[in-house]
Parts: C-alpha cells; sequence; structure tokens
C-alpha cells in the first residue's frame, strides 16, 4: 500500500521538470491539505466534523470531487507523517499563492479547528506558528480567524 502510494506520489505529484506545472499543482494540493490535516489532529481527537471541514476546504480550495479528495488526504496523511517540519509545505504555499491565497488557507484551517466545537490550545499555537510561516499579516489572520468562526458550529 505505501509503495503504491510513493509510486503515485512520484508519477503524478512531485514538480515536473517538463514546465506543464499540473504535477506543480498538485503538489500544492498535498502540501495544503497536509496542513489541513495536521489541524485535525492537533487536539485530542478527530472528529467527523473536522473531517468533513477538511474535505469542504480541498473541494472549494481546489474544486476536487470526493474521490479526488480521498486520494489526496491520502497522500498528505503519508507526506504529513514523514516531514520533519511544516517548511516544506509552507513554502510550496508561498511560492504559488498570492497573500488573498494564503489567508484563504488560514481561514481554511480556523474552519478545521472550530470544526468540534472546541478551540484547543495546540490548535491556537499551530495556528500562530503557520501563519507566520505563511507571512499573514496579524490583522489578517484576525479577520479569518472572525469569518472562521462566524460561519463554524453554533455560529446560527
Amino acid at each position: 500500500m505505501i509503495a503504491a502510494i510513493r509510486n503515485f506520489f512520484t508519477q503524478m505529484i512531485e514538480p515536473d521538470m517538463g514546465g506543464s506545472g499540473i504535477a506543480a499543482q498538485r503538489a500544492l494540493h498535498v502540501a495544503t491539505a497536509a496542513l489541513l490535516l495536521e489541524m485535525m489532529r492537533m487536539d485530542a481527537s478527530v472528529t467527523a466534523e473536522e473531517t468533513a471541514a477538511v474535505t469542504g476546504a480541498l473541494q472549494r480550495q481546489f474544486g476536487l470531487d470526493a474521490t479526488e479528495v480521498e486520494t489526496l488526504m491520502t497522500l498528505a496523511t503519508e507526506e504529513a507523517r514523514q516531514a520533519t517540519d511544516y517548511f516544506q509545505f509552507t513554502s510550496l504555499i508561498n511560492k504559488s499563492f498570492n497573500a488573498e491565497q494564503k489567508i484563504q488557507v488560514v481561514e481554511a484551517l480556523w474552519q478545521v479547528a472550530f470544526a468540534d466545537g472546541h478551540l484547543d490550545a495546540h490548535e491556537q499555537h499551530f495556528m500562530r506558528k503557520i501563519a507566520d510561516l505563511l507571512y499573514v499579516p496579524q490583522s489578517a489572520y484576525i479577520v479569518a480567524k472572525q469569518r472562521a468562526r462566524e460561519t463554524g458550529p453554533g455560529s446560527s
């Protein structure tokens, strides 16, 4: 199973040298998904609401269908497991996303953090670290947090 995922990653996800950009785009998808999955695992438990928030964010951000999201989440889980830090993910996002897109990633991370109805101290710490690595200004960080809180559980 791991070999099959690694093979798929090598063929489809790693940035290509041909300049098509498709593989680089897929690598960006994996990087974003890895951060979302890491946020989901920051507190003591992974809930169905958090999983749904990650799935929804990936579908909205990248226009993926359910099967593509499932494959992406499998790849991102493996990449996050092997990662030694978050820089490999945030540096790719920094190279590829403009400021507004990076704020959207931060907002999606907040949505995952709020999905279970409880904001854990580890989730807050992770958010601050990722926002700093993505060079998201404090004001945009706060606005993204507020938007995510307003659209999260218990907001209606």
